[in-house]
């Protein structure tokens, strides 16, 4: 029998004239600090945890929340992990499958435009489970949260959209990387070590978009599984199992893999340049409405467009919505599909439905995904009145970019544009806004005390361990 070594050891010895993507992503994460970050990335980072806590304590309140700790909790295995919102414990693996499945159940969640990833679903998650079990330091747990994110997106922007043609969803192949990283981060594992992670992530890597022709629930569960792989993957490289070392730019890597012939659209070099310099997080966009990312300029442009001419709905005979044609699959086709959707899921990924609500509502909220707004006889009749065309001036993927053009019986005609979406760029969201959105859905559950103490936890999380934070989340 061979000694259990005696590969990693050889591994050791392997001559590389230059170094992979994954040793250099290994060496900057295994030396990071927290000293190392800008104190502007800390403080912005824990403001998108604090987005991400409410968004989640909100899902709770919704059915494919108690459908899945129903499903997980039939495992039978007793466990010490918190679930936000939920006074349960579960194993810590089951706990992050389920805290993932709450970040980013109602699509609230942030959004790096750029790469099309939802990076915080994933990345807190994880580090939130696993830092809870081992008793981390809260610093340590928003250190290895900023790798999480850092990695995660520079995949995704380095995709270039190139996976979601071949079917692929973003978020599920980066989050498991990005929490590969994080999670070795935890474990602190040594750069090779790290690599392996990063190498075994690329073998659980997959999150099919299938969802989007019958608007099933399997997106809410990529982020989630991304936390659990990437944890499976740091666990197996602590151990000395052998991963891969050319994961991202192999002949079978990630990329080649997964974005077939668009392949030689590929940015490689995003994973690491400036990297350690530049921190994706401060381009990473919080969401102002509870719907597909694609949907928030063209539902801007229709709620100001009501606003300022005072349309009504049965004044307008057609609605052109902009977009760039990139983003059709996802939010506008099939359009027949689109314009009666059958669940609050798939309403959040129609244009036409979400616009003619915006004109019908003056708002878009979860009152307009409740079953009495799907059924509204005047928003689908609206519905039926929203085409979708190409944006020439889009600035896709770097802005979600959209714009409405309205034609009224009378002839008139209405545009508004907006080129950078709000919450993205030089529009983002302030603390306050974060804090307020962060109160509107904790509210919906808990309540202003309750909703008050998170808040202040979450805001202060350096000075205090990841377990107290955790079952701070947690209802008592």
């Amino acid at each position: 029998m061979s000694e259990p070594n005696a590969v990693a050891k050889t591994a050791d010895l392997a001559p590389s004239e230059v170094p992979s993507i994954s040793q250099q992503i290994a060496a900057f994460a295994a030396n990071l600090t927290p000293e190392d970050v800008p104190q502007r990335v800390r403080d912005n980072a824990r403001l998108h945890v604090l987005d991400v806590c409410g968004t989640a304590l909100a899902a709770t309140r919704f059915d494919f929340a108690q459908h899945a700790l129903a499903g997980i909790s039939n495992l039978g295995e007793s466990g010490n992990n918190s679930v936000i919102g939920m006074n349960v414990r579960l194993p810590m693996r089951d706990a992050v499958l389920m805290n993932g499945i709450l970040a980013h159940g109602l699509d609230y969640d942030d959004t790096h435009p750029g790469a099309i990833v939802h990076p915080t679903a994933s990345a807190f998650p994880c580090t939130l489970g696993l830092a809870e079990q081992r008793d981390a330091s809260g610093a340590d747990l928003l250190l290895a949260y900023i790798l999480g994110v850092e990695i995660a997106t520079r995949l995704g922007v380095a995709a270039r959209g190139a996976m979601l043609p071949q079917g692929f969803h973003t978020t599920g192949i980066a989050g498991h990387f990005g929490c590969a990283v994080a999670a070795g981060k935890l474990f602190k594992l040594s750069p090779q070590r790290l690599q392996y992670a990063q190498g075994f992530a690329g073998s659980t890597a997959s999150a099919i978009a299938e969802h989007r022709a019958d608007g099933a629930w399997n997106k809410r569960l990529h982020p989630a599984w991304a936390g659990v792989g990437g944890i499976t993957a740091a666990a197996l490289a602590s151990g000395g199992f052998v991963g891969t070392r050319k994961v991202y730019e192999g002949v079978d890597g990630i990329f080649r893999s997964h974005t077939g012939t668009r392949f030689n659209e590929v940015d490689m070099d995003a994973m690491t340049r400036r990297l350690g310099d530049e921190w994706l997080l401060e381009e990473v966009a919080i969401k102002p409405f509870p719907i597909c990312h694609f949907l928030h300029a063209c539902a801007d442009a229709a709620l100001a467009i009501r606003r300022k001419h005072d349309i009504r709905p049965e004044d307008i005979v057609k609605v052109r919505a902009l977009l760039h044609p990139g983003t059709f699959h996802s939010i506008a086709e099939p359009a027949e599909m689109r314009r009666r959707p059958t669940s609050d899921y798939m309403a959040k990924f129609s244009v036409q439905f979400v616009l003619a609500a915006c004109f019908v509502r003056g708002r878009f909220g979860f009152a307009e995904l409740e079953n009495e707004a799907l059924n509204d006889p005047q928003i689908l009749a609206l519905a039926q009145k929203v085409h979708h065309e190409a944006d020439p001036d889009s600035a896709f993927p770097k802005y979600f970019s959209g714009g409405v053009v309205v034609t009224t019986k009378d002839g008139r005609e209405f545009v508004h544009m907006e080129k950078i979406n709000r919450g993205a760029g030089e529009r983002a969201l302030s603390a306050e806004d974060i804090s307020e959105k962060f109160f509107d859905n904790a509210t919906l559950v808990i309540s202003k005390p309750q909703a008050e103490r998170i808040r202040d936890a979450v805001l202060d999380m350096e000075r205090h361990s990841a377990r107290d934070l955790a079952r701070t989340l947690t209802l008592k």
